[in-house]
């Protein structure tokens, strides 16, 4: 099948779920054509398995100290070059578009009449899971970003709904790996500034930060261990902490999940994914959150003990076979086996 796959480059998560996607789909024989969108090329990493792709303009969301800017949003927002990059897509023979909350491609498939699968957590709001309170601007933003005709949507559980277990990097399902350190914390806030960050977790000085940043190099100070992004470290890191503090996406803490770490989520305000993420892992029991840097929260979470690792299977196996069989209407039968046959049950 020659398929035309979207990914949404502003976020590290979209590129490290389409990353295990697209390796599979092409491991199963299908010709795939990868767009990304949303962030420079130059600030691209590790994006190899991609090729061949383009690099397009697309559609961003802007944010500021932690919280979504929609005025500055409008502002940036530009069809005139959205509508030319769909227009110069070569979509002769496409079978499928499958796109990672990627607009370009999700609207080349509308424009063309190209069957779509969406793929990834924002796909599941259209079914029965926990949704925050959010004004209709940003629930419609949510749901018509970049719609596809078919969702393959992913949260940490299934709430009897059609929808997989999240995406895991295949390195975190080896069977070797480094000792936990009870004393070492993950911290991702990339909406915060970094000195906020740092005033934030400063005065636990019995404890050991791996804090990961828009730095240049990494450096130490006394208990803080600032880090700039690296794939490799920042799995290693993932691997070797006790729990993780993070903004309310959706990768890292499936990650963190499967690992058996505790999480502390600090939703990013006035995004309503984010805030939907926060609630519905306070309402499974699987972690804390706060909606500032708030000390005493932290104090709190830093005495908890972790969860077990909930071990979620390969989530690509189960869509990559979804969409090879063309059954694309039979969602169910293969998110149902993926759970069942997930280590950790249908609980």
């Amino acid at each position: 099948m020659k398929i035309l796959f979207g990914v949404q480059g502003t976020g590290n998560g979209h590129i490290s779920r389409s990353r295990e996607l697209v390796r599979r789909l092409k491991e199963d024989g299908h010709e795939v054509q990868v767009i990304i969108s949303g962030r420079r090329e130059e600030e691209l990493r590790e994006i190899e398995v991609f090729q061949p792709y383009r690099v397009l303009k697309g559609l961003t969301l802007v944010t500021c100290r932690g919280r979504m800017n929609y005025i500055e949003t409008m502002f940036r927002l530009d069809f005139l070059t959205l509508t030319a990059d769909v227009l110069s897509l070569d979509t002769a023979g496409v079978d499928l578009v499958v796109t990672d909350f990627e607009p370009v491609t999700s609207l080349a498939a509308r424009m063309k009449g190209i069957a779509s699968v969406g793929f990834g957590h924002q796909y599941a709001f259209p079914y029965h899971i926990p949704v925050a309170r959010g004004n209709l601007f940003e629930k419609y933003t949510l749901l018509n970003f970049a719609p596809a005709r078919y969702n393959a949507g992913l949260h940490w559980h299934h709430f009897d709904q059609p929808i997989f277990p999240p995406v895991i990097p295949e390195t975190l399902y080896r069977a070797s790996r480094p000792p936990e350190d009870p004393k070492k914390v993950l911290v991702y806030l990339p909406f915060e500034e970094l000195e906020d960050v740092d005033a934030f977790v400063q005065p636990f000085r019995e404890f050991e930060f791996y804090i990961y940043g828009k730095v240049k190099e990494g450096f130490d100070y006394e208990h803080l261990h600032f880090r700039s992004y690296s794939r490799e470290g920042f799995l290693n890191d993932l691997m070797e902490c006790s729990g993780v503090v993070c903004n309310a996406g959706f990768e890292l803490p499936g990650e963190a999940l499967h690992l058996g770490k505790k999480l502390l989520l600090r939703p990013l305000d006035g995004q309503i994914e984010q805030e939907s993420n926060a609630l519905a892992m306070v309402e499974l029991g699987y972690g804390m959150a706060m909606h500032s840097l708030d000390r005493e929260v932290l104090k709190h979470w830093l005495g908890q003990p972790g969860l077990p690792p909930r071990n979620y299977r390969r989530t690509v196996d189960y869509i990559a076979e979804w969409i090879g069989s063309g059954r694309w209407d039979d969602l169910r039968t293969f998110t149902d086996a993926a759970w069942s046959e997930n280590a950790s049950g249908k609980t």
